[in-house]
């Protein structure tokens, strides 16, 4: 279970969400959602897979246009945006993909200084380096300098994507299940570096995820999509202390003796 954390900001929303919608065709995943992200929070996004988990990130970070309703960003409205303010909004926020993203033909030196490259260009080699070097270190690969993606396990790809999305020091990151396909051991290694990369970097975070191990360990809050809305929201006792069959269902299969 994840200690409280003193360092959320309540009074300052860095994404505001009113009655989003989004359809596929005539299949509705969003059904008018509400949420907000305060500063400094680690907020949880649990849900079956299809439910619409990864459309929303989807749609906070631009790559989607949602049908209806406000998504404000760091205080722009998304929808409102044209491609070059959409871009500078982009460098705000990291994206720490499900696959990791690398590029297999890169070191993992060169994954790393190809965001500097394209966003920093005034930056310096030296700069670069000693940048590269602490996000390296903060997940505890700085050994994998010089290895190319295909010599590193799973898990350890999983953190080099999270420092590459670390390298602009984005305020917002958003996880898209970051512990699938990992074993346990690995995953909460991968648990434990989102709660150290909030303390440490300051992010204000959503981990989308159907992992209640992991929702459990990194959660400040923690919100349930349903039937294309969030039903259930609060700490994870608050969640899962219902009756609704729905809720106790998708506990059970994560939780099975």
């Amino acid at each position: 279970m994840k200690k409280p954390n003193s360092k959320i900001d309540l009074t300052q929303k860095v994404i505001t969400i009113k009655g989003l919608t989004k359809a596929f065709d005539d299949y509705e995943v969003l059904k008018g959602v509400d949420l907000d992200l305060y500063k400094g929070e680690n907020l949880v996004v649990l849900g079956r897979s299809g439910t619409g988990k990864s459309v929303l990130i989807k749609i906070i970070s631009g790559l989607l246009r949602p049908d209806s309703g406000l998504v404000n960003v760091l205080g722009q409205d998304v929808d409102k945006l044209t491609p070059k303010q959409l871009d500078a909004l982009r460098l705000k926020i990291g994206f720490s993909f499900q696959n990791s993203a690398l590029y297999d033909s890169m070191t993992v030196k060169e994954n790393l200084e190809f965001p500097l490259i394209r966003h920093s260009k005034e930056m310096s080699a030296r700069d670069r380096d000693r940048i590269i070097d602490i996000v390296l270190e903060a997940v505890g690969l700085s050994q994998t300098v010089n290895q190319m993606p295909s010599e590193l396990s799973g898990g350890q790809r999983k953190r080099i994507g999270i420092a590459r999305t670390l390298i602009l020091r984005p305020e917002i990151m958003l996880y898209d299940e970051p512990t699938a396909g990992l074993d346990p051991i690995t995953s909460q290694d991968i648990n434990n570096l989102i709660n150290e990369v909030q303390r440490r970097f300051n992010t204000s975070s959503i981990i989308i995820t159907h992992d209640l191990t992991c929702a459990k360990a990194v959660g400040d809050r923690v919100v349930m999509l349903l039937d294309g809305q969030f039903q259930r929201q609060g700490t994870f006792e608050e969640v899962f202390d219902t009756e609704d069959e729905r809720v106790k269902a998708f506990y059970n299969y994560n939780f099975t003796e």
